[in-house]
């Protein structure tokens, strides 16, 4: 437990200040945590045999994907097409060449799949906290409060499984706490923080923000987010069960690695952009 604080510290230190500098600190922050991340990838069981050059490849497009675009306006246009299109290549033809089982097919579109899944991620999050860094602490907020009262209610009163051969210690009752706790806390900060703190910068990403969002949509929107957030629980789980590793690293002793403690905020950020851009169609 010890050893699990002082890590939490530590983290805290480092990335607080970067949050609250923003900017080039913040970029540049973003960017060596994406690194530290892919190489949890590239470290997995499947991938350990992998040619280094074809590692190396992907890791220059996944940092390229991680910094494309970040003074956009438009959401579906951060990450252009191109950058996808030159990923896919690069990563699916020495597939063709490669005459043995250190670089399959199946290989190839796992390591594509990563690389641009994690790559997209990582540039949402300096996109969002170019936004508005409230409405990053939101979705931060989301996957800190519905994970911890999960945890709480469920050790409390948990007796049925949620998916024991994925996460053995996640239960119904607990989900169904995390997300509801989760919807109403996270529902009230943005409905008493986020209307207050809107700048002529956030408004110009305003197809990153729904800044007149009602009530009844904002509840909607948080809930589903609760849940999203813990699938992505549930599928990073379900990786390294896959792997059979207990965590993708030890970089936070106590904690694990960086998709340890971004696993559910993955699925939260992307949520949160596919929701704002469907309530912009029926406004």
């Amino acid at each position: 437990m010890k050893q699990r604080i002082i890590s939490a510290i530590v983290a805290l230190i480092i990335v607080i200040p970067l949050f609250l500098l923003g900017g080039i600190p913040y970029k540049v922050g973003v960017g060596l945590i994406a690194a530290l991340a892919f190489k949890e990838i590239i470290d997995l069981k499947e991938n350990k045999k992998i040619p280094a050059f074809i590692k190396i490849i992907a890791f220059i497009c996944y940092e390229i994907i991680v910094y494309n675009n970040l003074n956009a306006s438009y959401i579906y246009n951060e990450v252009s097409f191109a950058i996808l299109g030159i990923t896919a290549l690069l990563l699916i033809i020495p597939s063709i060449f490669i005459q043995n089982d250190n670089y399959t097919t199946h290989k190839a579109f796992s390591l594509l799949g990563c690389t641009i899944t994690i790559g997209i991620f990582f540039n949402l999050l300096i996109i969002i906290r170019e936004a508005n860094a409230w409405l990053l602490l939101y979705l931060i907020l989301i996957a800190i409060m519905t994970d911890t009262f999960a945890m709480l209610i469920g050790c409390l009163i948990g007796r049925h499984k949620l998916i024991p051969k994925v996460s053995p210690k996640k239960s119904v009752e607990g989900s169904i706490a995390g997300s509801l706790l989760g919807t109403v806390i996270a529902s009230l900060y943005y409905y008493n923080v986020i209307p207050h703190n809107l700048s002529l910068t956030s408004l110009s990403y305003y197809n990153i923000m729904p800044i007149n969002i009602n009530i009844t949509s904002l509840v909607i929107m948080s809930l589903v987010l609760t849940i999203l957030g813990q699938l992505g629980d549930l599928f990073f789980s379900k990786i390294k069960r896959e792997n059979e590793i207990k965590d993708f690293s030890n970089i936070m002793p106590g904690h694990g690695g960086i998709l340890d403690r971004l696993d559910s905020l993955t699925f939260i950020v992307y949520g949160y952009i596919i929701i704002i851009n469907i309530l912009k169609i029926f406004k």
